[in-house]
């Protein structure tokens, strides 16, 4: 079965660099706004009926900087993961297509749902919704998708990327399990923050313990323990892929 068309697409940011005196975008990053951009090339007829029908497409660009727990330094306005997406979209000619717009508030995945619903980015959605990020990273978009707009389902559509960071891949099995337990029972806005903080701040705390642990068993032995080191990396991994951070 053939999935349907989404003429609005939401695409995740992944991080933005600091590039000399200005801010470029990741590698992730841009092959994400190339993937939306070659989903409206494979799919322009559909693009071009909805604004004939009076239902102009919209792509929204989500992503402000990267760490939902501790500030990162925060790029100036026009820097911003979602105003670099969106100048990248724009020089590729989609504009013609789709009604283009970003959000540049966010530091984690779940800030980019919430924030693009309460900036208004997808009022009167149309359904399906398509969803642009890495394949390892849906799931958890889906997840937190149906948590703050209520949508599943056939309600939804995967626009996959191909590739990415293996670490990132890695931890983003555990993030996409651990939310699914923090975020269970609540669909409010606030508390989904408050949670989600607390979590990735008891992350934090975890991991310098395991550091502070392994900096002591190396004093007293220099090989170093596999299973303490892959525990460490595990929590590192997915505190990271919660957080934002690239």
């Amino acid at each position: 079965m053939t999935a349907p068309t989404a003429t609005v697409l939401l695409v995740f940011g992944r991080g933005v660099l600091r590039c000399g005196d200005g801010y470029a975008l990741t590698s992730g990053s841009a092959a994400r706004v190339d993937a939306a951009v070659a989903y409206v090339q494979r799919h322009r007829d559909a693009f071009l009926d909805a604004a004939t029908a009076g239902e102009p497409a919209r792509i929204v660009f989500s992503g402000g900087w990267a760490e939902a727990c501790e500030g990162a330094a925060e790029p100036p306005v026009g820097c911003r993961e979602g105003d670099l997406m969106l100048r990248r979209a724009l020089a590729s000619g989609i504009g013609r297509y789709a009604d283009l717009r970003a959000e540049t508030r966010s530091r984690s995945t779940l800030e980019n749902v919430l924030h693009v619903a309460a900036e208004g980015l997808l009022a009167d959605l149309r359904e399906p919704l398509g969803l642009v990020s890495h394949s390892w990273h849906l799931p958890r978009v889906r997840y937190l998708t149906g948590k703050v707009l209520g949508l599943r389902g056939a309600g939804l559509v995967d626009v996959p990327v191909p590739g990415g960071e293996e670490n990132a891949r890695r931890g983003e099995r555990w993030a996409y399990l651990i939310s699914r337990v923090f975020l269970l029972g609540t669909r409010d806005a606030a508390a989904l923050l408050r949670r989600e903080r607390r979590l990735v701040a008891g992350l934090r705390r975890a991991e310098r313990m395991l550091r502070r642990t392994e900096r002591m068993v190396r004093r007293r032995a220099p090989a170093a323990d596999p299973v303490a080191a892959e525990v460490l990396d595990r929590v590192t991994r997915t505190r990271s892929a919660l957080d934002g951070r690239v």
